[in-house]
């Protein structure tokens, strides 16, 4: 066994192909061995130029006799994803690279896309298409247009055993005060490079996880009512009237992380209560009367810094961190020191200078008048900056969600207007739960022995 990782940092031999970055095929680049020679500092110390020039994790398994390669992944909690297909695909070009060198036919089998519909459905047309090449001219020339095999192809994402481990994680957090009927959930995932549906059926699979946490999450608790199941998704960048551009905006909250768009479509969003951006979720939640509210991140099985700083924040930027259900005990264990997750704003790396003053970032507006949020820094011809100032939110007590500061301050004490005034917390991954070794393994087995058949 081996493991082959999408960005590996100076792990080079965990990428899936490194002789293809140090020497790619003629006319589409050079040799890879700067050193630095040409910065100030260098060349850097400890600098190999043949740090590419090595075996990866498919050379590896080749050199070791193997007659066929399995790979599975749960990059993005099992679902299919544009990143880990560019991961496989620089593996079969290794692989590639052996058979033809050694007159084998050694296959490799993608446990998550075991029918390969990611590979059919790929844009034909420019030769080597990608996103990027498609923002000049749309959609591109030529799509195989290859129907949506139902989550058929991908058993990782529909076996019941994944959605079991995110309810286990679900009620691990829910607030014992609260009774079933006034907690609800949102299950928030991150959306898709624009144009890449034309291939990428992440949304599609997420769907399928997401459907069947909602119904494990219902038989185990009858008393959530089902509406309080939603589904949610990150900003995005808007079209600007007043310039025409499409930028990030304060609306989007700044930022820009794809487009949920399902596979195959039109520009078409999930429907229903599965398309939520995840500050409407929230808003709705709010309104229905919600007590406690549990936000799970079903596309990661291990705790990272998304579910452990990230999205703690983006949530309490809207309900703020005093309603966090361990905001009265804190949780030294995870965050040493400080107990729990929260900035003092949320946003991009800021700019922080606005006009020649420090900007305001308090929520209501600082003593000295300066206005909250701080006025748009960037100029109205150009996109937004990721780091003006005016994107930046502060992360308060109670957040943002029913607050208008035209009215009046807010409290540090207790939420006002129509703040949200129950408790939320986000859900335990799976982390080491035995059960994810076992769900790996069934389906390696079952690919070893040729069960899963295209």
């Amino acid at each position: 066994y081996d493991w082959a990782g999408w960005m590996s940092g100076d792990d080079v031999a965990h990428y899936p192909y490194p002789r293809y970055i140090y020497n790619p095929p003629s006319g589409t680049g050079s040799n890879v061995t700067y050193c630095g020679e040409d910065e100030p500092d260098g060349p850097w110390e400890n600098c190999d130029p043949e740090r590419y020039n090595v075996d990866g994790p498919v050379e590896r398994l080749l050199e070791q006799g193997v007659t066929k390669i399995v790979a599975i992944d749960l990059t993005v909690g099992g679902v299919r994803f544009s990143k880990t297909y560019d991961a496989i695909q620089m593996s079969k070009r290794a692989l590639d690279a052996w058979n033809a060198e050694h007159a084998t036919a050694i296959p490799l089998i993608w446990v998550n896309d075991y029918t390969n519909l990611m590979e059919r459905s790929f844009p034909t047309a420019p030769t080597g298409w990608t996103a990027t090449v498609s923002y000049s001219s749309g959609t591109p020339p030529t799509d195989a247009d290859v129907a949506y095999d139902s989550g058929a192809g991908n058993p990782v994402a529909t076996d019941p055993d994944l959605a079991a481990m995110h309810v286990t994680g679900i009620e691990a957090v829910l607030n014992p005060a609260v009774a079933d009927a006034d907690v609800g959930v949102i299950l928030l995932n991150h959306s898709i490079v624009d144009w890449n549906e034309y291939f990428d059926p992440k949304i599609d699979d997420t769907l399928i996880v997401n459907q069947n946490i909602k119904s494990q999450l219902l038989a185990n608790h009858p008393g959530i009512h089902p509406d309080n199941i939603i589904g949610a998704w990150m900003g995005l960048p808007v079209l600007n009237p007043e310039s025409g551009l499409v930028e990030r905006t304060r609306q989007m909250r700044g930022e820009n992380l794809g487009q949920a768009w399902l596979y195959q479509s039109a520009k078409q969003k999930p429907p229903g209560a599965w398309g939520y951006l995840y500050w409407d979720a929230l808003e709705y939640l709010k309104s229905t009367g919600v007590r406690h509210i549990v936000v799970a991140f079903p596309q990661i099985v291990t705790d990272s810094v998304l579910n452990l700083v990230e999205v703690h924040n983006q949530i309490a930027k809207e309900i703020g961190f005093k309603n966090w259900l361990y905001w009265a005990t804190g949780d030294t264990a995870t965050y040493p020191g400080v107990g729990h997750p929260f900035a003092d704003y949320w946003g991009n790396w800021a700019d922080t200078d606005c006009g020649g003053q420090e900007c305001c970032f308090e929520m209501g507006g600082c003593s000295d008048n300066r206005t909250y949020p701080p006025p748009r820094q960037t100029a109205l011809s150009s996109k937004m900056s990721a780091m003006d100032p005016s994107l930046v939110y502060d992360v308060c007590e109670y957040g943002h969600l029913g607050y208008d500061q035209s009215i009046a301050p807010p409290d540090v004490n207790q939420p006002v207007q129509s703040q949200y005034d129950g408790t939320w917390a986000m859900w335990l991954p799976p982390n080491d739960d035995p059960r994810v070794g076992h769900l790996l393994s069934k389906y390696v087995l079952q690919a070893a022995k040729n069960q899963l058949q295209q």
